[in-house]
């Protein structure tokens, strides 16, 4: 596992961002077949989807020929409310880049049967090729999508329910009003995610320092599903000093050093 330790949130974003724009330029170069992206949504990756639009208008990349799979979406909240992930996703990245809106796949929270559309979904992603990169966040409980602490490390795309703190974190979204943040959530598994061909999770923010600390230093467990991450052959963990600070220094030099002529 890689971990990158940057010094603010905005140049961690761009350095993911920087990382995904390679990724997708050198599959690009070599073969006709679509780049399968992994999207989040949150706070986490405001950044790097703003640098990534930055890149594609200045014509350092293209979505055209990219297929995505986001990560989650709540049960039950339509999909133009200002808070659904579909919204989020169109408003923040989507609608400034010119991906094709028909390879676009987010979950429907609002499907007759939420669980043939999880099966669907993971039906979507084999035919797509499977997922090159996943790019993720993480909770301050270690959470990765919605797969909360205790949720094995070998899960599909399902219905979850959110815990209570979760949702308290959430309603910063919903008017800081916790009964307004829905209950359920499809989200893909752990399982989903570490079969991407890489990984790539965000961490920002001091919130973030004692998931970090567990996934780069604790022990591969189902009760933090970040450090399914430690197991991924191509995983990597972005963070900024905020988020690094739990760590020892010795862990912080060492990655510090092996990394300091990495651009990318």
């Amino acid at each position: 596992m890689r971990l990158i330790i940057e010094d603010t949130n905005e140049n961690a974003g761009k350095w993911a961002a920087r990382y995904i724009v390679d990724r997708i330029n050198g599959h690009q170069a070599k073969s006709d077949k679509p780049f399968v992206l992994g999207l989040p949504t949150g706070s986490t990756p405001l950044s790097t989807y703003a640098e990534l639009i930055r890149l594609c208008k200045e014509g350092k990349v293209s979505f055209r020929n990219v297929v995505t799979f986001n990560m989650d979406e709540y049960v039950g909240l339509p999909e133009e409310h200002p808070e659904s992930y579909h919204s989020f996703m169109w408003h923040n990245f989507f609608s400034h880049i010119d991906i094709d809106p028909k390879n676009v796949n987010i979950l429907n929270g609002n499907a007759p049967d939420l669980q043939a559309e999880c099966e669907d979904y993971e039906r979507r992603i084999r035919e797509a090729g499977g997922i090159d990169l996943f790019l993720g966040g993480v909770g301050e409980d270690g959470h990765i999508a919605f797969n909360e602490p205790f949720s094995s490390m070998t899960s599909r795309t399902r219905v979850k329910t959110l815990t209570y703190n979760t949702r308290v974190v959430n309603s910063r979204f919903f008017d800081n009003d916790v009964n307004q943040v829905p209950e359920l959530a499809l989200t893909v598994g752990v399982g989903t995610v570490l079969d991407a061909r890489e990984v790539l999770i965000l961490a920002l923010g001091a919130k973030k320092a004692r998931s970090v600390q567990q996934c780069v230093e604790g022990a591969y467990s189902h009760a933090w599903t970040i450090t399914g991450l430690q197991v991924h052959p191509k995983g990597i963990l972005v963070c900024d000093e905020g988020a690094a600070e739990e760590l020892k220094v010795s862990t912080y030099r060492y990655f510090k050093d092996i990394e300091k002529d990495n651009i990318i």
